[in-house]
């Protein structure tokens, strides 16, 4: 069983409409190659707090909101499963989230991951955390969903390994290069895909781009299309041994049975200057 999934780099703005619009185009474009999901940057749909957005008073919710509806409508008549980063607004006075809503081919939204991990600056100007980690399936696949800073927490990825995901969705606004060493090292640490979207304003620092769960990189987003397609298949060969091996081998050495049931009771062991 195979699956193919889309990751984008597209400009946003502070215009949902505008957004909005570019989301559905490439939709169709990912739709036409055949992909069952399509993935976005991190706050592309109402812009991006502190890059794009300095209140959130400046916000058209409602326009987000119509926008949102919009995309949701032409998920079901595309068939395609969409991931799309936005604020989410919460009751006066609350902060909203830094989410992706997670709509299925069906129009409907079926969850929504809330940031868990917000930098100084979101957490005490733009947002109100998220606590939860967030899986789904499609077609026999399962996906976890990550947003930018959380790429310095590697316990949220080992999280997602034992909730057992085969692609995770990074959607990110990066700030520097060595970013993307930390993504590839994520999937390659938990053998698992990883699709990485991030915004065009990031393009002279890195691409999107769907990274393989041996940490090797698939495909990446061509800047004239915006979007890059690739297939992910467990039985691919190049795939065997982080999939077949190495993935069930470190799941058995984190529960560590195998270690303590060899420990031994040797003088030689317990003496730390001994020669």
């Amino acid at each position: 069983m195979t699956l193919r999934i889309a990751t984008t780099q597209p400009a946003g703005s502070a215009d949902a409409r505008d957004n909005g619009g570019k989301a559905r185009a490439l939709m169709r474009h990912a739709a036409a190659q055949h992909a069952r999901l399509i993935h976005f940057p991190e706050g592309f749909l109402s812009g991006y707090a502190k890059e794009q957005i300095a209140d959130w008073d400046e916000v058209d919710w409602t326009a987000v909101r119509d926008e949102l509806g919009r995309i949701a409508q032409l998920a079901a008549e595309l068939r395609i499963w969409v991931v799309i980063g936005s604020a989410h607004p919460l009751t006066a006075p609350h902060r909203p989230h830094n989410s992706l809503y997670v709509i299925s081919d069906q129009g409907q939204i079926i969850t929504r991951y809330d940031k868990r991990f917000c930098s100084n600056t979101e957490i005490t100007r733009f947002y109100s955390p998220g606590f939860e980690p967030v899986v789904f399936d499609v077609d026999g696949y399962r996906f976890g969903c990550a947003i930018c800073i959380e790429v310095n927490f590697p316990q949220l990825f080992a999280e997602y390994d034992r909730l057992g995901v085969d692609c995770l969705l990074l959607s990110a606004w990066p700030v520097d290069s060595i970013f993307f060493l930390k993504a590839q090292a994520h999937a390659a640490i938990n053998n698992y895909w990883l699709s990485l979207s991030v915004p065009a304003q990031s393009a002279n620092l890195m691409s999107s781009a769907i990274i393989g769960p041996d940490g090797s990189q698939l495909t990446s987003v061509d800047a004239d299309t915006e979007l890059a397609v690739t297939t992910l298949d467990r039985n691919a060969p190049e795939f065997h041994i982080a999939l077949d091996l190495a993935r069930p081998w470190r799941a058995e050495a984190n529960q560590a049975d195998i270690y303590r049931t060899r420990r031994v009771g040797d003088p030689r062991s317990a003496d730390r200057t001994c020669i």
